[in-house]
């Protein structure tokens, strides 16, 4: 593997999850659910939450940001800030988005895609910790201390 360059599993990780994006945001109802008001406010409370915490995560990363689980040439381990309450605030954030609006829509469907993404995200970021290991030795220990997501 080439420092910065995505490889073939990079490609797939990200198609399918681009799909699941366009998926998610379809207007499909499996099973129509009746939720209390409260608890459909408390989704959207989730979702904006999860927002705010990915937007933090984004100004953080900054310039280093990449769909793809390799590690972008020249990129530094960040270990503060999100990324020392998750080693995946950016797949946290959206899990909490999609989770808080899925209860605030109250759709089967929308959880459902929910449960995917946070399928492929413990898959994509096993991934992406194998190849941050090799990039940064001292990976192993911020892995230690630091859950994987909230």
């Amino acid at each position: 593997m080439i420092a910065g360059k995505p490889t073939k599993k990079d490609y797939i990780f990200v198609i399918i999850q681009v799909l699941l994006f366009v998926v998610y945001v379809a207007p499909i109802q499996i099973i129509a659910i009746d939720l209390s008001e409260w608890l459909r406010y408390l989704g959207l409370i989730v979702a904006v939450l999860g927002f705010i915490f990915g937007g933090i995560a984004l100004l953080q990363i900054n310039t280093k940001l990449s769909p793809f689980p390799t590690p972008i040439s020249g990129a530094k381990l960040l270990t503060n800030g999100t990324y020392a309450i998750a080693r995946h605030p950016i797949y946290t954030s959206i899990l909490a988005i999609t989770l808080g609006y899925a209860v605030y829509e109250a759709s089967v469907f929308k959880f459902i895609i929910f449960l995917a993404l946070g399928f492929l995200f413990y898959f994509k970021s096993i991934y992406e910790e194998q190849l941050l290991m090799n990039t940064f030795p001292e990976y192993s220990t911020y892995k230690t201390k630091t859950r994987r997501f909230i």
